[in-house]
Order: C-alpha cells, then sequence, then structure tokens
C-alpha cells in the first residue's frame, strides 16, 4: 500500500501519498472526481507552469513578492520558486497532476494542484522541508499571488492552445500542403475524368484535382493561424470577477509580456476584463476553425480513398502505399487505412466541436464560465489528433502515392460528358441527344460524331482533344 503523510486545508486534515509534491486540495479532488481516469493535458500543465512563472516574475518586479509581512520572500526563495514554475512549464513534474478533467468547473482543483507542487518543489529547492505544516513559500500567499483560478485557468488555456496550433499544426498542415502541391505539379500532365454528383463529367488534369486538395489545405493553414490568434487576449488579471480585485493594475499586462516572451506569440493582456473572465468565446471561435480544418482534412481523405479504391472494380486512378493486410479473411486485400484514421480523427473533432460551443453557450453565466477544464481539454485534443494524424498521412500515403495513368486515360474516351465540348458547334439539344444515343448503343461520343460526319475530321479532333478541355478557350 502506498504510504501516507497528512496535510492540512481550511476543511481539516487529509491523507496524501507521502512523496507526493500536490497537497491537501489536490487530494480533495483526486477523491471527488474518480471520473474518466483523464488527467489534464500535458500541455495546460506545461502552460500553466509558465503562466505562474510569469505571474512570479510580475509580482517580484512590482515588489509584492518583497513586501513587509506575511507575504515577504527573499530572493533566493523567489528565485527557488521561479525555478520550480520552470519545472513545470518544461515537464518535469507531469506526474505530480491527477486531477481528473471532469472536476470543478473554473479549474480551481488544478490551479491549486499547480500552486501546491510548485510551493513545495519551491521549498525544497530552497533547502527547506517541504512536509512541514507553516509553508515558508505558499501556495496562496505566493504562488497564486494576486490570481484567481477565474483569470489564471482561461489563460493558462489560451497559453496551451495557441502554442499548440504554433507549434504542431500549422507546421504540419504547411508540409501537407507542400507534398499535396509537389504532387499535382508532377502529375499536370495526366488527364483524368472528372466526377460531378459521383457521375462522370468532362475531363481534367489530375495535377489539377490533387491541387484542389493543396488549396484546400493552404487555406486550412490560414484557419488554423487565425484560430490561433482566436486566444491571444489573455484574462490574466481579471482576478475573480474581471474587477481585478487583490492585484497590481499592472499585473495583467506584465504577466502578458512574459508569457508572449517564453512562448514567442504575441500574447496580450484582455482588452476587457469582465468579458475576459466570463466567457470563452475566443475558444469557441478557435475550435470553430480547428472544426472546419477537420471538415477539409476528412473531404480530402475521403476523396483519395474514392480515387485508390480498386484494385479492379473501383477507379484506381491513384495507387495507395499498402500499410498493412486488409482483411482477416479475404487473403491480399489491401484498404485505404490511413485516409480512414484521418477521417475518424476528424468526426472526433468535429464532435468535440459540439462540446466546446455547448460550453460556451451554456456553461457561463455572470461572471464565470463552469466549463472550462473540458473545454481546455477538447481543444487540446483536438490540436494534438489533427497534428499527428496529418504528419502520417504525409508519412504513410502521400510521400509514396503514385499516378496511374493508364487508369486515369482510360475512362477519359469512355465518358459522354465529352460532348460538352460540342455545344459551341452544335448546340445543347443536339449534343444532349447525342450523348443518349452513344449511351444506348456504346460507342463513345467520338465514334458516334465519325459515324454521323457531325462535324469535319479535324474540328471534331480539336473540338475533343481532352488535353483542350482542361483549360478555359477563347
Amino acid at each position: 500500500m502506498t504510504e501516507m503523510r497528512t496535510e492540512r486545508d481550511s476543511m481539516g486534515d487529509v491523507q496524501v501519498p507521502a512523496k507526493a509534491y500536490y497537497g491537501a486540495q489536490t487530494q480533495r479532488a483526486v477523491e471527488n472526481f474518480p471520473v474518466s481516469g483523464w488527467s489534464l493535458a500535458p500541455g495546460l500543465i506545461h502552460a500553466m507552469g509558465v503562466v505562474k512563472y510569469a505571474c512570479g516574475i510580475a509580482n517580484r518586479d512590482l515588489g509584492k513578492l518583497t513586501d513587509t509581512g506575511k507575504n515577504r520572500l527573499d530572493d533566493s526563495q523567489i528565485e527557488a520558486m521561479l525555478a520550480a514554475c520552470r519545472e513545470v512549464s518544461e515537464g518535469k513534474l507531469d506526474a505530480e497532476f491527477p486531477v481528473d478533467v471532469f472536476q470543478t468547473g473554473s479549474g480551481t482543483s488544478s490551479n491549486m494542484n499547480v500552486n501546491e507542487v510548485i510551493a513545495n518543489r519551491a521549498i525544497e529547492i530552497h533547502g527547506g522541508d517541504r512536509f512541514a505544516a507553516e509553508k515558508v513559500i505558499h501556495p496562496n500567499d505566493h504562488v497564486n499571488m494576486g490570481q484567481s483560478t477565474n483569470d489564471t485557468f482561461p489563460t493558462a488555456i489560451h497559453v496551451a492552445v495557441g502554442v499548440a496550433i504554433e507549434q504542431q499544426l500549422i507546421p504540419a498542415l504547411t508540409r501537407m500542403a507542400e507534398a499535396l502541391r509537389q504532387k499535382a505539379e508532377q502529375w499536370d500532365q495526366i488527364i483524368k475524368i472528372g466526377r460531378t454528383h459521383l457521375m462522370d463529367a468532362t475531363p481534367l488534369r489530375l495535377g489539377q484535382e490533387i491541387g484542389g486538395f493543396a488549396r484546400q489545405i493552404e487555406l486550412s493553414i490560414k484557419r488554423a493561424t487565425q484560430a490561433r490568434d482566436a486566444v491571444l487576449e489573455l484574462p490574466v488579471g481579471g482576478t475573480a470577477v474581471g474587477s481585478g480585485i487583490n492585484t497590481h493594475p499592472e499585473f495583467g499586462s506584465r504577466v502578458a509580456a512574459v508569457v508572449a516572451e517564453e512562448t514567442g506569440l504575441e500574447f496580450i493582456e484582455a482588452v476587457d476584463h469582465f468579458e475576459a473572465n466570463a466567457q470563452r468565446d475566443g475558444l469557441v471561435d478557435s475550435h470553430g476553425g480547428l472544426t472546419t480544418i477537420a471538415n477539409t482534412l476528412f473531404n480530402v481523405a475521403n476523396n483519395i480513398r474514392w480515387l485508390g479504391s480498386g484494385p479492379r472494380c473501383g477507379f484506381f486512378e491513384l495507387k495507395l502505399p499498402s500499410r498493412q493486410p486488409g482483411s482477416s479473411i479475404m487473403p491480399g486485400k489491401v484498404n485505404p487505412v490511413m485516409c480512414e484514421s484521418m477521417m475518424q480523427v476528424a468526426a472526433r473533432v468535429i464532435g468535440n466541436g459540439q462540446t466546446i460551443t455547448m460550453s460556451g453557450a451554456a456553461g457561463g453565466n455572470f461572471q464565470l464560465n463552469i466549463m472550462m477544464p473540458v473545454m481546455g481539454h477538447v481543444t487540446l485534443e483536438s490540436v494534438q489528433l489533427l497534428s499527428s494524424s496529418v504528419e502520417s498521412f504525409i508519412d504513410f500515403l502521400i510521400e509514396d502515392m503514385e499516378a496511374n495513368e493508364e487508369a486515369c486515360n482510360g475512362a477519359v474516351e469512355q465518358s459522354l460528358s465529352m460532348v460538352t465540348s460540342l455545344n459551341p458547334y452544335i448546340g445543347y439539344e443536339k449534343a444532349s441527344k447525342l450523348a443518349k444515343e452513344a449511351f444506348a448503343s456504346g460507342e463513345t461520343i467520338r465514334e458516334l460524331c465519325q459515324s454521323q460526319e457531325i462535324l469535319p475530321e479535324e474540328q471534331l479532333t480539336e473540338a475533343l482533344d481532352p488535353m483542350r478541355m482542361t483549360e478555359p478557350q477563347e
């Protein structure tokens, strides 16, 4: 059995694992919320470390930590506290954050979890006894100075989301767009048949089709950038309700400046702290961009899946890399597993969007939204899933994907929509009649036109040139 120690908070004694850096309030949350087994995402914990570090710097520079009275720390204690914040931000204490995602809606349990860990680790770094009842570096008085969960926890969510989008999602999408653009250029002279409503349409080039996918991802990069920018305003400095009670007027701006310097992103103090504390519209906006990106990725993956269908009874215009056996009963069958994986990721992210939307709309009353832990969790999950899925899709599908030029070319002449290019010569009605005759007889449009001498051969050749059909003509 785990050895325990006794810790005390305002509600009395609590038994805490003997070696844990966290204390009584964390343990109460662990006992109160045995819900999912999901602790906060590491990225959010690390962001909380960054925010606490920035708060410590601001309080130090404003002279708040060296005031006379109970809150006074000496320089070495302040440095120990900042060092402990660094360790949290660098992931060195990740095992110390066991609180379930589905906890108090403000995130107070996790905020206090961070405060307790930083305080006890700081005491240890300073050479003191972290198990002593009197905390010489206190989780509330020092680590949480000038703060409330209500402003620092959403601040940490914003920082974590902004950093994750910048460092994970945007690079992954950029790489995907480049990979697709390379394939589009490589296959620019391969003619294939278009499809609308899943029915045969006029020709286009395979490079044009893949280029369309590349443009979808390029637009996704813009949406990811907008999603990042939607969380750049930080609520910190508003404390409990947005009024800034118990903090310095410059605190919010100073913290935002340090966070910006630490992350390289343009975080700023919230324009209006009452809005920033009470509402999570920025997070809803941010995930809206992620939802749109998920829609795009689902579409691209599904189209590639269809284009690779076969190999004998489908389109098979793209040869997708074989990643694994596709059936436990059908020998030799290979499935488009990377497409299917990405489509499932997209479905999950779209579902997360529903969680975010409901939480933002219904979870906020007056001066606080009480759905923040789950909002932070699903947003960071969405960023991580999208980023990892895109990287895998590039590595295991796009880079080794090949064009089946024979299959692409083979369907072009068979399309009844080839007749579309005859409209300027013979009109829509006559062209429509030819299409029906060709379908009934099994002839191609070209063969039927030749047998009926619809146009002189030279003119017919020009009109039915598939390459010519892939560009506007004067």
